[in-house]
């Protein structure tokens, strides 16, 4: 490889993981907007095997903001990114597919006392923990846009989930 095509392959790969990183804020801060703008017109997100729905950008991101309210605090950690780049258009590197693991702890709406999940209690009274964690494998199919790297696709694999025993004086899920 050339500097210049090894520069460029760097420049993709700190696209993409700027898109994945995006991804994660859009859906950890409630901004369907931003997440729908992630995605190509022909965008796709599938999240079925965490109990969801599969549809397009806009019909995933509407059943995000309705069932995401459950958990007012959520925190995706995205690792282990392996990103592999292919070929469209006899173009090489106009498509890229990514595997990353995930953990995302989250807390349910009112299970800190206050019905927006705000905890009531003082820094060291565990108020502050997560209630549900779920981890997993994500998917996602990136394409080249005229306006940069754009997701055709997400798949979530959850792999497993755990909730917290409700504690003594907070309200249960």
């Amino acid at each position: 490889m050339t500097q210049r095509v090894e520069l460029a392959t760097v420049m993709d790969r700190l696209g993409i993981d700027e898109l994945i990183t995006e991804y994660a804020v859009a859906v950890d801060d409630g901004d369907w907007e931003a997440y729908r703008g992630l995605f190509t017109a022909d965008g796709r997100a599938d999240y079925r095997s965490a109990g969801g729905i599969e549809g397009d950008a806009r019909q995933v991101a509407a059943w995000l903001a309705q069932n995401m309210r459950l958990f007012p605090m959520r925190q995706h950690l995205i690792v282990n990114r392996r990103v592999r780049f292919g070929v469209r258009e006899q173009d090489i590197g106009d498509t890229a597919q990514v595997q990353a693991d995930y953990v995302n702890p989250m807390r349910f709406a009112g299970s800190d006392g206050g019905p927006d999940g705000s905890s009531n209690g003082g820094p060291d009274s565990g108020s502050g923990e997560p209630d549900f964690v779920c981890g997993g494998r994500y998917a996602f199919a990136f394409a080249r846009t005229y306006d940069g790297w754009r997701l055709r696709e997400v798949v979530v694999q959850e792999k497993w989930r755990r909730m917290q025993p409700a504690r003594e004086g907070n309200a249960t899920p």
